[in-house]
């Protein structure tokens, strides 16, 4: 019986070791040389060297003087660990009252009108970009309440616009993080990561 035993207990203990410890360690290794920052959650550092956030997670920024990103449906509002979308259809009452009770906000706000993504979730909820239209259309807003000229928060808007993936994969996005600590570079506060 034991002769039958000790080679099933040896493999599996072999395996456990290879794919539970050697695997996971060499890709660890691996991800560490070759591309450092993405390994460790592409972090965007502020000048104190604390991290103000990540360039790939979103976060709820709501103060007026803010890009605000799109509505989130994981956890809380961007909990990362908790990443998802609602799953609802088009149909259900709860998705229609959350997209309509956005709409009703961003119109008291102003009467231009609404992008989609300004109104929906992404897949994940942690969605980090915004549409150009989405952001245009906050610009007076954030103008107002940082008291910067509407030119100057387009610029930054402009700075932070990135193009279609490879050229032609998908459409214009605007990285809203990047945007903000923008804002707060002009305005000389250093207001993030408190939103």
């Amino acid at each position: 019986m034991l002769s039958l035993i000790r080679p099933a207990l040896v493999s599996m203990a072999f395996f456990i070791l290879l794919t539970g410890l050697a695997y996971p360690l060499a890709v660890t290794g691996i991800a560490q040389a070759a591309l450092p920052a993405q390994a460790n959650g592409s972090l965007v550092m502020g000048k104190a060297g604390k991290p103000l956030g990540s360039a790939l997670i979103g976060q709820a920024f709501t103060a007026p003087g803010y890009l605000h990103g799109r509505p989130s449906a994981a956890g809380a509002g961007y909990d990362a660990s908790a990443s998802s979308g609602s799953n609802y259809g088009p149909l259900n009452e709860d998705y229609a009252a959350r997209v309509k009770e956005s709409a009703d906000a961003l119109k008291a706000e102003s009467a231009a009108a609404i992008p989609v993504d300004a109104v929906t979730a992404s897949g994940s909820g942690l969605d980090p970009h915004i549409s150009p239209a989405y952001a245009e259309r906050q610009v007076a807003r954030i103008a107002v309440a940082r008291g910067l000229a509407p030119a100057k928060v387009r610029a930054m808007i402009a700075d932070a616009t990135q193009g279609p993936t490879l050229g032609f994969l998908g459409q214009p996005t605007v990285n809203v993080l990047a945007v903000n600590m923008a804002l707060d570079a002009a305005s000389g506060t250093a207001q993030l990561p408190a939103r």
